[in-house]
């Protein structure tokens, strides 16, 4: 266990609570929107919000890194011990568009609090979960009297995370050098729910890809022309149709190479949550779970690799019938994938099962998007202890572990700089991410601010 006092802390964090809440509706009130053009000013603004706060808080360096699109903040606090380890934390300030006619009760970028929650756009996602560092760092230096942190503190915070980061990886690689790190905490995640504190350890990759078919120059007559020459919608459809097999798995050979199995202790530590299936297909607006044979649903999204459909099209789709065959058909179709798995060889495997099933007088197109690398921390990497750790001394109860189905850029960060991403965030379903009303938890956002008062110290010895 580190050396700040856990008395200290609450004592530092209950005397500043106030002015930290004050500072966060401050931030909350700029519409940072990176998705509109109209809130460019905003967005850097934000930039420039959070530059001066994060030097007011102490970090003796906070520049303002530009992009071609939104700018990032980064900041950086050397330790007093030049052999402690360096810690770089990501976040963004950008924000999802939100207006009142969306069905906000208040104004989205007027923050509110009611019944112990901070309303408002940015409150959890992601704002309030990078805000929380500040606060973090300034009771760990109070608890323990040090004058820097236990680490060699390092911020990074995008402005287009809710854009879909479009620079990110060419800002983290322009700036490696400066960037450099032995652990990554990502503050942009949250908890199982309110009263079940947990730690995510891995994310999933993400890969997508639109195929086009092409055969007729035109549409042409079905009564005149079909059986006798290649529908690009019937093509389209036995594609997709061969996608999975039945018992679930995808068919695309060497989809699976690589892959990273769950072993007994993962899946006994998925099984220790408290998941109800019912609550869940609800929330999902479903009636029956489905997906591959041999595991439970929490293990499909969060462990398990996956292939879906987005979007099918092609031919006549007006009221009332065409009789045609379409000159054109297309499938937009995205890859999950889990630690062990490269888009680049998911990419060719793909090409090269697609076009093996295209008949011949079809004209075809596969293109691919940007893609997301998976990251995965294992469960006894010190690290990840150290996050636990740290994380049970401010909710007083035992930690659990969970992933993400979705995908983010701290797989970039992994993939750049070689070093392990742990994930520390305290939002919960309930705050309405991307939704009207979006909101945080004040008491998990102070237990936030109380986790990272103890990381620095715990990180400092885990990775001695």
């Amino acid at each position: 266990m580190s050396d700040t006092p856990d008395s200290a802390v609450r004592t530092y964090i209950d005397t500043h609570r106030a002015a930290f809440l004050e500072d966060l509706a401050a931030w909350l009130r700029i519409p940072s929107v990176s998705a509109q053009p109209e809130h460019d000013g905003d967005v850097r603004l934000s930039a420039e919000w959070l530059s001066a706060k994060l030097r007011e808080t102490g970090f003796p360096v906070a520049e303002i890194w530009e992009t071609p699109g939104a700018p990032a903040v980064f900041a950086e606090w050397p330790s007093a011990d030049p052999d402690a380890p360096t810690v770089l934390v990501y976040g963004h300030h950008d924000v999802q568009p939100a207006a009142r006619e969306d069905g906000w009760h208040t104004d989205p970028f007027e923050p509110v609090i009611r019944d112990g929650r901070m309303y408002g756009r940015g409150a959890a996602d992601d704002k309030g979960q990078v805000f929380f560092h500040t606060l973090g760092v300034r009771a760990h230096l109070a608890a323990t009297g040090r004058s820097a942190p236990a680490v060699h503190l390092k911020l990074l915070i995008e402005g287009e995370e809710e854009s879909g980061s479009p620079h990110f990886r060419a800002l983290a690689e322009q700036h490696a050098a400066r960037l450099a790190a032995d652990a990554v905490i990502v503050s942009d995640t949250g908890m199982w729910d309110e009263t079940t504190p947990t730690v995510c350890t891995g994310m999933r990759g993400l890969a997508e890809c639109e195929i086009q078919l092409h055969g007729p120059a035109q549409d042409i007559h079905s009564g005149s022309f079909g059986g006798a020459v290649p529908n690009p919608a019937t093509a389209v459809a036995r594609l997709v149709a061969a996608l999975h097999d039945a018992d679930g798995r995808v068919a695309v050979p060497g989809f699976y190479d690589g892959v990273a199995e769950l072993t007994d202790t993962e899946r006994a530590l998925f099984a220790e949550l408290p998941f109800d299936e019912t609550t869940w297909l609800r929330t999902a607006k479903s009636r029956a779970a489905s997906g591959e044979a041999g595991y439970s649903t929490l293990e499909r999204i969060w462990a398990r690799p996956t292939a879906e459909v987005n979007g099918i099209g092609g031919g006549y789709q007006g009221a009332g019938s065409k009789t045609v065959i379409p000159s054109s058909a297309l499938v937009k179709l995205s890859f999950r994938l889990v630690a062990g798995q490269h888009p680049d060889h998911i990419e060719n495997c793909v090409r090269t099962w697609a076009e093996a099933r295209i008949p011949a007088g079809l004209d075809h197109r596969v293109s691919f998007s940007s893609a997301t690398r998976p990251c995965l921390t294992p469960l006894d990497h010190p690290a990840l202890q150290a996050v636990t750790r740290a994380m049970g001394r401010a909710f007083g109860k035992k930690i659990l572990f969970t992933r993400e189905g979705g995908s983010g850029p701290a797989a970039d960060l992994q993939d750049v700089l070689g070093a392990p991403v742990l994930f520390l965030g305290i939002s919960v379903p309930s705050d309405g991410w991307h939704a009207p009303d979006e909101k945080v938890e004040i008491g998990l956002l102070l237990k936030g601010v109380e986790t990272a008062a103890h990381l620095w110290g715990e990180l400092a010895e885990a990775l001695r």
